[in-house]
């Protein structure tokens, strides 16, 4: 079962790679000699930054607009150009290897979200060197554990990032974070006037002062199969996972998926409202629009908050903006200030042909919701760090616009997507089971953990031979529609039933009052598992929270079943969410079983977890409680 998709051969890779300018053009589309460790057009030569920039201004479209850059924070507007944008990249890059910085060697960047971010990534790729980018603001003690694994030669930070509530001082973090990671390496630092401070000269270099008397660097040639960044994620030991990217795979990839899957079109103006901290910000705020020579969007606010719910709309209305990409907790988090969309009403959105959202499972009631105030498709599509694009998606390129309620679409060509049950079969349609990629991914995946291959295979390969499995649990519909219902170990067993939170949770969503909700799995002495809902009232909202807890275990009694064992519901004033909009399940699950925890580096707030533990107190359920058996 493939969800009726013909999946792409390495022949027809072979020919996306016509995408893309090489200095050497691969005559092998896929190397299997080191299987499972596989690696695309092991032949091929390349410079991504010529990709992303030079070609687009060789070929006559140097004066289309590259980059936007809107700062809601600091009311900063900034616009370059392909041809501008090019030769500060190429001053950045000159910059960068007037401080020492190669081919191969490792750039951790830790900045803002600002046009000097994005130059320094795109300098890094010009070089030959491998970026790693840590979400500016990321605490000391996780910073560290990424200089360790990456022996970077070089950090490039900055003086602050802001929220709208505080400035937050980035080189006393970078500092900390030396000192336990025992690095002395040199800071190349962006100095912002919301906080200027002296820099030590010994070992931090003022960006605009090297800018200044940098020379140009050009591109420089590097196989396919080098490595074009480090990204890391979270491990369930605490220890950061290295996602490594190369840059031939990576470039063809992205630049098929941005015709296949969003239907972009040279010139369009893209705009992915992420960070560029996260894959989000890396593959489609930065490099999937520049190689395809669309306008790209970077935006350093809120969807809230800076100032109002109007701000997305806003940014849209301004640029033109033709395709969005959000996640679905930002569109939950506007829904709840202004559920009757009076501020998508009063902004013209002519040119918005679809909005995508990914990151966390958008539930059919939210979907729904923004679809009616945009009249666009609205496209949930599913994907993963590791996976580097989209695998589950609706393709606009190919024509596609039938959606349904609850799934994130369909494999995209390249994935060989199954549901696999506890033996390694694939299940058909109608049945959840552990989704999982047939093996070699296509390109554009990681390639393996950053000087770990060991641990890539046995994370993500031995576990399901074969397969990559991603960690997510599913079930393909008649139609070849793939429903994602949460991470696998979501999938709870009450009183020997295996059930989906996921599935709890798009109930409580359905929900007229509720604007976001969580189903964790606590523990239960007799039925081994029990689930506890948390919900957030909509602004606005007709009923108590009383009322709608009530009202929430009647619903998920009446469309799952009384063998959900659902009687505990808890309102809160927010969700703990990481800052790309996930919520943090895990740490719930550990609350409500009254178990010690440990906030996560990526916390949006961290009051948000003491909220929780208080309703829960207030409710009396912050142990584990031994239930009645229901008489139904």
């Amino acid at each position: 079962m493939t969800g009726f998709r013909v999946a792409m051969e390495p022949a027809d890779w072979l020919a996306a790679a016509d995408l893309i300018d090489w200095s050497v053009s691969p005559q092998v589309a896929l190397d299997t000699g080191k299987a499972p460790l596989c690696r695309w057009f092991p032949d091929g030569r390349l410079n991504t930054c010529h990709n992303a920039l030079d070609r687009h201004v060789e070929a006559g479209h140097g004066d289309r607009p590259a980059l936007i850059f809107d700062s809601a924070m600091t009311g900063d507007r900034r616009q370059y150009t392909y041809a501008e944008l090019r030769d500060e990249v190429a001053r950045v890059a000159g910059m960068l290897r007037s401080l020492g910085v190669g081919k191969g060697d490792r750039v951790l960047i830790y900045m803002p979200l600002v046009p000097e971010a994005v130059m320094a990534m795109l300098a890094c790729a010009r070089l030959g060197a491998v970026h790693s980018v840590v979400f500016g603001g990321f605490a000391a003690p996780e910073l560290a554990k990424r200089i360790v694994d990456a022996s970077p030669a070089l950090i490039v930070t900055a003086t602050c990032g802001l929220e709208p509530s505080r400035v937050v001082e980035y080189l006393p973090i970078v500092a900390q974070a030396q000192a336990l990671a025992q690095s002395d390496v040199p800071k190349l630092v962006l100095r912002r006037p919301q906080h200027e401070v002296a820099l030590d000269p010994a070992n931090e270099h003022d960006w605009h002062t090297l800018l200044d008397r940098a020379e140009p660097a050009a591109p420089v040639d590097v196989a396919a199969t080098d490595p074009l960044y480090i990204l890391y994620t979270s491990g369930t030991t605490g220890t950061p996972k290295g996602v490594v990217r190369d840059n031939g795979g990576h470039a063809v990839a992205l630049a098929k998926s941005m015709a296949l899957v969003y239907g972009a079109r040279p010139g369009d103006v893209f705009w992915a409202a992420s960070d560029i901290g996260w894959v989000v910000g890396h593959s489609y705020i930065v490099y999937a629009p520049l190689l395809t020579g669309c306008t790209t969007v970077l935006y350093e606010g809120k969807p809230v908050g800076t100032p109002d719910a109007g701000a997305f709309w806003r940014v849209v209305r301004d640029y033109g903006v033709d395709i969005l990409f959000t996640a679905p907790t930002a569109i939950r988090a506007i829904r709840r200030e202004d559920p009757d969309g009076t501020h998508i009403a009063a902004a013209p959105l002519a040119s918005l042909r679809a909005l995508f959202l990914a990151g966390e499972r958008a539930d059919p009631d939210t979907l729904e919701w923004i679809e009616q105030q945009l009249g666009v498709p609205v496209i949930d599509h599913w994907w993963q760090t590791e996976l580097g694009w989209p695998a589950i998606a609706i393709c606009l390129g190919l024509g596609e616009r039938e959606t349904r309620s609850g799934s994130a679409g369909k494999p995209v060509p390249g994935f060989d997507i199954a549901v696999l049950g506890r033996n390694g079969e694939r299940l058909p349609a109608g049945e959840s089971g552990d989704v999982a990629i047939a093996a070699p991914l296509p390109p554009g995946c990681l390639s393996t953990l950053w000087a770990n291959d060991e641990g890539f295979v046995s994370t993500y390969l031995a576990a399901r031979p074969g397969y990559y499995t991603t960690g997510d649990n599913g079930f393909f519909d008649g139609d070849g529609f793939l429903h994602i219902m949460g991470r696998s170990d979501d999938i709870i067993n009450v009183a020997g039933h295996r059930l989906s939170t996921g599935a709890m949770e798009q109930v409580l969503a359905a929900h007229p009052d509720i604007s976001e909700c969580a189903v964790v799995a606590g523990t239960d002495p007799l039925k081994g598992h029990r689930p506890v809902g948390f919900f957030v009232l909509r602004s606005g909202a007709q009923r108590d929270e009383a009322t709608v807890a009530r009202e929430v275990v009647e619903r998920v009694r009446a469309e799952i079943g009384p063998v959900a064992a659902f009687r505990e519901a808890v309102a809160v004033p927010g969700l703990p969410k990481t800052r790309s909009g996930k919520v943090l399940r895990a740490t719930l699950r550990q609350i409500v079983d009254g178990q010690p925890y440990t906030p996560s580096a990526t916390i949006e707030d961290p009051a948000m977890l003491s909220h929780a533990q208080a309703a829960l107190a207030r409710a009396g359920i912050t142990q584990p409680a031994l239930q009645q058996e229901d008489p139904a």
